[in-house]
């Protein structure tokens, strides 16, 4: 059986870690997405019952026998060696990233007292730092859970502020798949690295219920979650279709937060020199206070030198460029319609 959330009381809950059979479930779901002769069995010509390859035929190709295949699926065997799982995950075809989180779902797990969860705390100066950010930036907890997020980000996506969930608001928001021009792509890549991050450790409440939620509310996630994909990384462009500025793409980069237990600071950016960085330059502009654009006048004195503006610079300024680029200053970013015509 598969570690499924179920409601108990009008209460997410799911089986002891100790009652579910994680490894087995893993091993079945995986099985099941390779096709047999990607694997080089010959074709049979016959209609296979299940999809993917069946347990003695992962057994053969692993090399051990198909009675000892079948105690790990059903949990009665939890620990196989490392030479056997490595087998497994040749025979699986698993990347490095999937193979490291089937390597951990076979790894006894010291016995824990079940703690009750603390709310996740920011560090003051990763605050401030999302706030005096230029980019649009957020800090997301273990969960995905959005904690703290500064103006530009949320200009970019309205769900990017603290309360709300990365996860839910993907699934469950309908305006995202009409924000994210790859929504399908996305939620692949999305649920993926969820399950990379949280690993073995599926006992936490707060995953409990995320999952739960999720499991019951969106068909989409239900399936990506029953695929058992592992990714590591989160950093593939992303097409964005914003209502003010049009299509960009962009980048986004995690940077852990130390001192903290899987905190993440997430931070969006455009290739310079691209219509999407001219874009995202308009909406910084849309969502800069209005005591912003002095410093920005700054920004654009010190660009418009010839080198950089040092106290014994004996560099002469490029007024023209002053000139050209004091009214964009003033008016914090390019137009509306001139960013959308790039």
């Amino acid at each position: 059986m598969a570690v499924s959330p179920t409601v108990e009381g009008g209460r997410f809950t799911v089986p002891d870690a100790s009652e579910s059979n994680t490894l087995g479930d893993y091993l079945r779901a995986r099985r099941g997405l390779v096709d047999p002769a990607d694997a080089g069995l010959p074709a049979t010509g016959g209609t296979r019952r299940v999809p993917g390859l069946r347990r003695e035929e992962v057994a053969m190709l692993a090399g051990v026998s198909a009675n000892y295949y079948l105690r790990l699926e059903q949990g009665r065997d939890r620990h196989p060696s490392v030479q056997i799982l490595e087998s497994l995950a040749r025979v699986l075809q698993l990347d490095d990233a999937a193979t490291d989180y089937l390597l951990e779902l076979a790894t006894p797990r010291p016995a824990r007292r079940r703690r009750r969860p603390r709310p996740e705390t920011v560090p003051a100066s990763i605050r401030q730092l999302v706030q005096v950010e230029s980019l649009p930036a957020f800090v997301e907890g273990r969960y995905y859970d959005v904690l703290v997020a500064n103006d530009l980000a949320r200009a970019l996506e309205p769900n990017l502020r603290p309360g709300l969930n990365r996860l839910t608001s993907m699934f469950l928001d309908p305006a995202n798949r009409v924000l994210y021009p790859d929504w399908d792509e996305i939620t692949v890549q999305l649920v993926a690295n969820f399950r990379s991050a949280v690993g073995s450790d599926t006992s936490n409440p707060r995953f409990v219920e995320l999952v739960g939620e999720l499991s019951i509310s969106s068909e989409r996630f239900r399936y990506l979650w029953g695929r058992h994909d592992v990714r590591a990384g989160d950093g593939m462009p992303m097409r964005i279709h914003h209502p003010q500025v049009g299509d960009l793409t962009l980048s986004r980069n995690k940077l852990a937060v130390s001192g903290t237990e899987r905190q993440f600071l997430v931070v969006y950016h455009a290739e310079p020199g691209t219509s999407s960085a001219e874009k995202l330059a308009l909406l910084t502009s849309l969502a800069t206070p209005a005591a912003e654009p002095d410093r920005q006048l700054g920004s654009v004195l010190e660009q418009a030198a010839i080198g950089p503006l040092t106290s014994d610079s004996s560099r002469p300024l490029n007024v023209s460029a002053i000139n050209r680029q004091a009214p964009t200053a003033r008016r914090a970013g390019p137009s509306v319609r001139e960013a959308q015509r790039s």
